[in-house]
């Protein structure tokens, strides 16, 4: 249309806005919204604005986001997940990690972290969480965000945005306590289940962001409160119950837990120094 001799000027200059912003949500709006009203009142006109108005639902960026539990994402549906962040398209994904299959019963998966009960994992789960997160990272082009939003409601809006914003696949994995955790304070406490979990290094949120200018990592979590540690898994009955049922093993299991929560949270501090932006 810009290229043809049936448009006039001031439609030229719309098109070249949306051509500049269409990558971008509200740049794409704004422009959406001066080019609807010219190529409707030329369409009968012009040929281009005739086809410009019969797809005119498609100038404004659409919003794709893929919505999935840690099931579908750590574990059964991961060959999925690593098909559509590794095409580079740009799709956002959000997982909601409960670690654990909470759809079909509470069975373990690759989510669940070592000592936790759940169905086939009994007597407590026996290996390490699998690290979603990380492993996304290693691709260099996927933006990757741990979130937890009863304890960082603000990191978690900036997450989104920014993964929203970012011109590539993004994964967001956001923790989620669910009624299979047994959460001795009741699921109304969610929101501070979350909380705890950061405070004391359980969880960690953080952010990858590799189109930022300047540093791409961010740790979004402060130093972890060592000594609260046991306190939280005590606080939840698929920790609770093995430590009733075996303390010994109990004992063994949640100090390998905090022990492996701990070194995250220290590898987590290395990453922060090795994408830092050359100065």
């Amino acid at each position: 249309a810009i290229a043809s001799d049936t448009c006039p000027a001031e439609y030229k200059e719309a098109f070249q806005e949306w051509i500049d912003g269409k990558d971008d949500a509200d740049k794409s709006k704004a422009a959406a919204e001066k080019i609807i009203p010219m190529v409707e009142a030329a369409k009968d006109k012009c040929k281009n604005c005739a086809t410009i108005a019969e797809f005119k639902n498609y100038l404004v960026k659409k919003s794709q986001w893929i919505i999935g539990g840690d099931g579908a994402s750590y574990d059964i549906g991961y060959g999925g997940l690593d098909h559509v962040i590794a095409s580079g398209k740009d799709v956002n994904i959000l997982v909601l990690d409960t670690e654990v299959y909470s759809n079909t019963g509470g069975q373990s998966s690759k989510a669940t972290p070592v000592g936790a009960i759940a169905k086939f994992a009994a007597a407590g789960k026996r290996v390490r969480k699998k690290d979603l997160g990380l492993m996304a990272t290693t691709y260099g082009y996927v933006y990757v965000a741990q979130i937890a939003m009863g304890a960082d409601q603000a990191q978690t809006l900036k997450a989104i945005r920014e993964a929203e914003a970012y011109p590539g696949p993004s994964l967001i994995i956001a923790y989620a306590p669910c009624i299979n955790h047994g959460i001795k304070k009741g699921m109304s406490k969610a929101q501070t289940e979350e909380q705890l979990a950061v405070e004391c290094g359980y969880w960690n949120n953080f952010r990858f962001n590799p189109g930022a200018e300047g540093d791409k990592f961010f740790l979004d979590s402060k130093e972890p409160k060592k000594e609260d540690y046991q306190a939280f898994l005590d606080g939840e009955v698929r920790y609770n119950a093995l430590k009733r049922a075996n303390p010994e093993k109990a004992e063994k299991l949640f100090a390998i837990n905090e022990q492996e929560a701990m070194e995250r949270y220290a590898y987590l501090k290395k990453l922060v120094d090795v994408y830092k932006a050359e100065e």
